[in-house]
């Protein structure tokens, strides 16, 4: 069933308008700071923050925090369910609670840069705490 919601996802999605919020239902991750994959469309890309890359690099001019790519995207993954499989895209599935988001537009990738929270806090500020990202 995930491959096949996966491959109907092919298409870019719409980005929700800058200033508004949306809610996201993750059911897939790439790396500790997205892109998340939300079952109602959007694929958002954590605001605010810096994680390592899979292969442990770091974007150009950002801070990086010691985790690495990997680590950082588990903790992602635990903060949304932990682990259902792996989709064959290489990105891990999870099954989240819905999340309530808000659009600070696209990013260069044409991604949903967000923030988003559980009911109890920002997704964002537990990855900082937990070491896996830097603002």
């Amino acid at each position: 069933m995930l491959f096949v919601a996966a491959s109907a996802w092919a298409k870019r999605p719409p980005v929700p308008p800058k200033g508004t919020t949306f809610t996201c239902t993750a059911v897939a991750v790439w790396d500790g700071d997205g892109p998340i994959w939300c079952k109602e469309g959007p694929r958002i890309r954590l605001a605010g923050i810096n994680a390592r890359e899979l292969d442990n690099s770091c974007r150009k001019g950002a801070r990086c925090p010691a985790m690495s790519g990997i680590e950082a995207r588990d903790v992602l993954v635990n903060l949304l369910g932990g682990p259902k499989g792996v989709l064959p895209s290489g990105h891990v599935a999870v099954q989240s609670a819905p999340l309530a988001c808000r659009s600070f537009g696209p990013d260069r990738y044409k991604r949903t840069l967000a923030t988003c929270r559980d009911e109890i806090s920002f997704i964002e500020d537990n990855l900082v705490k937990r070491g896996a990202s830097l603002r």
